[in-house]
């Protein structure tokens, strides 16, 4: 039974929310509207970038780019969920985000964010088929092939947006709506409810874990065979450079699904806010360089 089923207080249907999710005085605020602001900018630049130069490019039509130009778009769509709101919080002393636009952002932060994943196996299996099936390559990766898997990966987002949003916005919410997160999760969300949230915590514990878990079986087996066959390479030079970029693709994967893993798949997730906030900045902008210098 989850703690949050005893509790004796009021329900009141609420309004808005307020994301508490950053304390101190205004120091530590424009400190943090700095930070924020600085890696807002550098995905923005750095996303459109990636777009124009691979959509402009001849030389880049090809299936490993259009991946990362989607990927590059989910990553601006991703930062522009929860910067903006967070940057205007940062310079106000009310913090507050109405229930309609709390429901928005969680939806759409939790579909970009499962979007990414399923693109970054996908981009695993690109990897695998182009080191080690190159003459089957063209007709494997052909562009009516990659957009059905760019339109499954959207497929697959969308339902586990939809599955988290409506349950955890089918909860009652106590009198008390401070959010202790820069944004609108799951995990905060739960500890601001009222109901039992036993089925909510398992369906987050649960559904992050089956696509954590097989995603990264999908990229495992791909560079496993990737890594069988590049040891068979007579070329130094060859491996050396298939290697660096398949190592650059496995941090990136790392270091997302390591975030998922921190934020919402580990047992008592709902309860270590503090270890969640801290990844859920920091994390995300180191996963998009590795992914981008993979394609160097």
């Amino acid at each position: 039974m989850s703690p949050h089923g005893n509790r004796n207080l009021s329900v009141t249907p609420l309004q808005e929310f307020v994301l508490d999710g950053s304390e101190g005085g205004p120091q530590t605020q424009a400190l943090l509207f700095a930070l924020f602001l600085a890696l807002y900018v550098v995905a923005i630049q750095g996303n459109l970038t990636v777009i124009v130069v691979i959509t402009l490019d001849a030389r880049l039509q090809s299936p490993m780019y259009f991946f990362l130009r989607n990927l590059s778009f989910l990553d601006l769509y991703y930062s522009s969920v929860i910067a903006p709101k967070a940057l205007v919080n940062f310079l106000s002393s009310s913090k507050v985000i109405t229930f309609a636009g709390c429901a928005t952002q969680l939806f759409f932060f939790s579909l970009m964010c499962t979007n990414q994943g399923f693109l970054l196996a996908v981009m695993a299996y690109d990897r695998f088929v182009a080191i080690c099936r190159p003459l089957r390559y063209p007709i494997t990766m052909c562009p009516s092939v990659c957009a059905h898997l760019v339109l499954g990966c959207y497929c697959g987002g969308c339902l586990n947006s939809i599955l988290q949003a409506s349950f955890t916005f089918s909860l009652p919410f106590c009198s008390s709506n401070h959010i202790d997160h820069f944004f609108c999760d799951v995990p905060p969300l739960l500890q601001v409810a009222c109901g039992d949230t036993a089925l909510n915590e398992l369906l987050l514990f649960g559904v992050c874990g089956v696509i954590i878990v097989g995603v990264t079986t999908v990229v495992l087996v791909s560079y496993g065979y990737i890594t069988v066959t590049i040891l068979r390479m007579h070329s130094g030079g060859r491996r050396h450079k298939l290697f660096s970029t398949c190592g650059s693709h496995v941090m990136a994967v790392s270091l997302c699904y390591g975030t998922l893993f921190v934020m919402h798949a580990q047992p008592g997730a709902v309860g270590s806010m503090e270890q969640g906030k801290a990844v859920s900045v920091s994390t995300p902008w180191s996963s998009r360089c590795s992914t981008r210098s993979s394609t160097a």
